[in-house]
């Protein structure tokens, strides 16, 4: 499963944090979850984190672990091809 996932920082980021949220993310990845994009964007957010996981169990667990940090929204995505077969 896809999901991105928006993140604002609840402080403003230091060193520290960023090194954090990086070991953090490293755990992850042995939870089953795989990074595939992540951005530092300008908008109302400042992150945007594309992943790949098993379920949402797994993000919602992730997603814990950095919320003292970050705050996050985190969406469920498909592929065009697949949300066309949901409308046949």
């Amino acid at each position: 499963m896809i999901f991105i996932t928006l993140g604002k920082f609840r402080k403003k980021p230091t060193e520290e944090a960023t090194a954090e949220v990086s070991g953090l993310m490293k755990g992850m990845t042995k939870e089953g979850i795989k990074f595939l994009s992540f951005y530092w964007i300008l908008v109302r957010y400042d992150t945007v984190v594309i992943m790949e996981a098993p379920d949402e169990r797994t993000v919602i667990k992730a997603n814990m672990k950095v919320s003292d940090i970050v705050s996050t929204e985190t969406m469920i995505a498909v592929t065009r091809e697949e949300a066309h077969k949901l409308i046949e």
